[in-house]
């Protein structure tokens, strides 16, 4: 288990990308976590999200939400070094 988490909704638009493997091969300390519902009810529909360390980060695109996902996890991680 990684120090930063970041978990996913199966039914989210973000699984169009690999976003598990992208993100535990950039970032070992991550543990990304596929959950079939996160209880934000109907929001996965809306945009591409994730919780990083229970913080929501959106984006408009998979695209731009893993870019957000990105800075959060570097911002997360900072708190450590």
């Amino acid at each position: 288990m990684g120090v930063v988490v970041v978990e996913v909704c199966d039914g989210n638009a973000i699984t169009t990308i690999d976003i598990e493997e992208i993100l535990e091969k950039e970032f070992p300390e991550v543990a990304v976590l596929m959950n079939e519902c996160l209880s934000f009810c109907g929001l996965c529909r809306v945009r591409p999200y994730a919780l990083v360390n229970n913080k929501r980060v959106f984006g408009s695109t998979p695209e731009e939400c893993l870019d957000k996902i990105r800075e959060a996890i570097k911002e997360e991680l900072a708190v450590y070094q």
